[in-house]
């Protein structure tokens, strides 16, 4: 399954850290982040709980760029 959600970035070097953090995630096959439209597509692995994983996409995040947002 795929889902967007909106995020809250600084900069296109961000961007790419959160991307990086959130691809390390268990659970997530495969993620984008989009500094321009603000957005991160991220594609889940078969039988994931979308929402525990992107909790801890989230926490991932946060421990690269502290002050990054996503709207879950």
């Amino acid at each position: 399954m795929r889902k967007s959600y909106n995020i809250e970035v600084d900069c296109a070097n961000c961007a790419n850290k959160m991307e990086e953090a959130a691809a390390k995630t268990a659970g997530v096959k495969a993620v984008t982040v989009n500094f321009m439209t603000l957005k991160m597509n991220v594609e889940f692995e078969e039988g994931s709980d979308e929402k525990a994983v992107m909790q801890e996409v989230l926490k991932n995040c946060k421990k690269v760029e502290d002050d990054c947002e996503i709207y879950l």
